[in-house]
Parts: structure tokens; C-alpha cells; sequence
């Protein structure tokens, strides 16, 4: 089906935006990749119940959303029949992605990006949804990298303030967003097991908050928002949904690491494809999430030291690079608007963006 749009002309056409979200709104629950709300349904309701009484607006469940995981990880066709379903409906407003997972990419085959281009909406999610993102891209229109409904809105004991206000300005109001504030709540990716409902009330132990980091780079660097999850970025290489090289102009990458955590070596390969495939030294910046370590405190500076030894392998020593950012796999999370302009400041090692991803 994703034939049904000119590939020539795919990534010449300018970004449509959706309408920005208001209190009242309906916005649909699917799950394209892992079935986590059928195995822990108690999380995704408490997730669902903070992000309506936050936001004040409906979430409604497709019919696949809660199915089991073993049903959802074999029935790929049934996860885009959902998202097709939701993009169509004229009453529905926005679609939220349940949780992440592995799989995604296998819905490629099953997607018509026509119908999302003609049916513009808010899209948001994180992790493995990276691969519906560009999607959205290859459709022609923004979508959101953030929460989803069982990691970010669900959070134990309630959601972040930094992480509603990013949601807020990011989906509901149609300025510009702005300056990215700095995180002062702190940080974690303290693991709790989700299958103990008790723990739903009891608060995840934060790390300090820490500064932004810039790890290169001088004066600034504006550019389109483009990034997502390092490891599905690799899933989607090559494929329909991956952009033209000219969409790399001047664009700024944003990149984050899973709980997987993978080796910073393997980050360096990655990052030798993009140069081998002239992105690097297309590229305006590049944005390095805070990383989750899983109790590894060398992790987030093994990283940053392979993503600067891959920039300097490719010539591009003083290509801007800024550090950990709260978007991701860690809490609270950032909402990053794909195909907005955005810029990063190298003398205050902030990030500013410019537009609005929403009209």
C-alpha cells in the first residue's frame, strides 16, 4: 500500500502539520509494536487516567489495542489496521502509541501513507514508534517523539512536570515552542517491575538533573528535527520510509539509546553508515539524549566519546554536538516535533525550537 504516494516526489513536498490538541479532544490508543497493555492492562489504565485528567481530553482504545502480546506480535496486519483506522476517523484527533517494542518496521508492507498524509494529526510516541515516525515523514507530515501511554504518562505515582510541559507546548498550543528549559526534577531509569501493581504508587528514585553537555562545536547550528531511537533508525535504513539524501540538508539528528544498551562501538559503526551515506556531513547538529545505564555510570561518556571519534573519522571536528537532553528512554522526556526548525546555541550549550509543530 505505501506505493500510493509518488516516491520521486515524497521528500520534496514541504511537512503538513495537524491541528493542535484541546481540552475535549478524542485521541486513540494503538499499539503497533509490543502488546504491553494486554499483559499489564492495570498500567496502561493508570497511564490513560493520568494523561486524561492532565490534559483533559479522551483516550479510546482500538480494537487491537489490548490484545494479548502473543496475538499483536503475530497479527502485524491488525497493528496498521488500527493506525489506519485512527488516521481515518474524522472524530479522532490524535494517536497515541501505547508503548514502544522491537517490531514496527514490520508494518511497512501494511501502511497507507496516503491516508495519513490526507488525514493529518498528532502522532506521538517514542523508542521502537521511531519507525512510524518516519512514516509520517515519508506521508508528508510532523509527528511527535515523546511519551507513550504506559512510559511517560503512566510514570509511577504520577507524570513529570517537565514532562507535562513539554506535551503542552509541544501538542497544544500552536507558538512557537520555544527554549527547551532545564530539567530540575532530576532523572531516572530506575526499573520497576510492572507486573507489581503495588508499585504503581511508589515514586522512582531520581539521579541529580545535570546540565546539558555540548560535546563540539561553536556558534550555532539551526536545522529540521530528525532522529529517534538508534537501534530501530537501523531497522529502517534502506527502506521505503527512509528519507532522500538531500532531506538530510541541514537537518539536525537527534539520537537516543534504548534499555538495550547498546556497545558505544556499535554507535560508531552506526554513524560510519550515515557517513558513508553522505548524511553526516550534510547534517546542521546533532542532538545525544541522556542515556539510560543501567546502573553503568561510564555509559553516557563511553558514548559521547564514540559519537565525537565517529564525527572526527569523517572530517566534521567542529560539527556542533549537544548532550544529554532529556528525550527518550529515560524520565522526564522532552516531545521532539520531527521536520521543525530548530537551534543549537554551542556558547549557552542550549536548544531553542523555533516553530510550532502543531497549527
Amino acid at each position: 500500500m505505501i506505493t500510493t504516494l509518488d516516491v520521486a516526489d515524497r521528500w520534496r513536498r514541504p511537512l503538513l502539520k495537524p491541528r493542535r490538541l484541546a481540552p475535549g479532544d478524542r485521541l486513540a490508543a494503538v499499539t503497533p509494536s509490543w502488546g504491553g497493555p494486554g499483559l499489564f492492562p492495570h498500567r496502561y489504565q493508570a497511564g490513560k487516567r493520568q494523561f486524561e485528567a492532565e490534559f483533559g481530553v479522551e483516550l479510546i482504545e482500538m480494537p487491537h489495542t489490548m490484545r494479548p502480546p502473543e496475538w499483536v506480535a503475530a497479527n502485524p496486519a491488525a497493528r496498521a489496521e488500527d493506525l489506519m483506522q485512527a488516521f481515518a476517523d474524522p472524530s479522532i484527533a490524535g494517536v497515541v502509541a501505547t508503548i514502544g517494542g522491537n517490531d514496527s518496521i514490520r508494518l511497512i508492507r501494511h501502511l497507507d501513507l496516503s491516508v495519513i498524509r490526507a488525514n493529518p494529526k498528532v502522532f506521538l510516541g517514542f523508542s521502537d514508534t521511531t519507525s512510524l515516525h518516519f512514516a509520517c515523514l515519508a506521508a508528508g507530515v510532523t509527528s511527535f517523539y515523546g511519551p507513550s501511554i504506559m512510559a511517560g504518562f503512566g510514570e509511577n505515582a504520577g507524570m513529570h512536570r517537565f514532562t507535562v510541559d513539554g506535551v503542552r507546548r509541544a501538542l497544544f498550543q500552536a507558538e512557537p515552542i520555544g527554549l527547551v528549559g532545564q530539567n530540575r526534577e532530576g532523572w531516572t531509569d530506575e526499573l520497576l517491575d510492572w507486573s507489581d501493581s503495588t508499585l504503581q504508587t511508589r515514586p522512582r528514585r531520581l539521579h541529580p538533573p545535570g546540565m546539558l553537555r555540548l560535546l563540539q562545536g561553536r556558534g550555532g547550528a539551526t536545522g529540521r528535527l530528525i532522529g529517534g531511537c538508534a537501534e530501530v533508525l537501523e531497522m529502517i535504513k534502506a527502506t521505503a520510509w527512509w528519507p532522500a539524501p538531500a532531506y538530510w540538508d541541514g537537518a539536525i539528528l537527534f539520537l537516543e539509546t534504548s534499555e538495550d544498551v547498546p556497545a558505544p562501538g556499535f554507535v560508531e559503526y552506526w554513524l560510519r553508515n550515515y557517513a558513508a551515506q553522505g548524511i553526516l556531513e550534510k547534517l546542521a547538529g546533532i542532538l545525544i539524549a541522556r542515556a539510560s545505564p543501567m546502573g553503568d555510570e561510564s555509559y553516557q561518556t563511553r558514548l559521547e566519546a564514540a559519537v565525537v571519534a565517529s564525527l572526527a573519522q569523517a572530517g566534521l571536528p567542529d560539527l556542533p554536538v549537544l548532550s544529554r537532553l532529556d528525550f527518550g528512554h529515560t524520565q522526564p522526556m522532552l516531545t521532539l516535533p520531527y521536520g521543525v526548525e530548530a537551534r543549537i546555541d554551542c556558547a549557552t550549550a542550549s536548544l531553542t525550537i523555533l516553530e510550532a509543530g502543531v497549527c
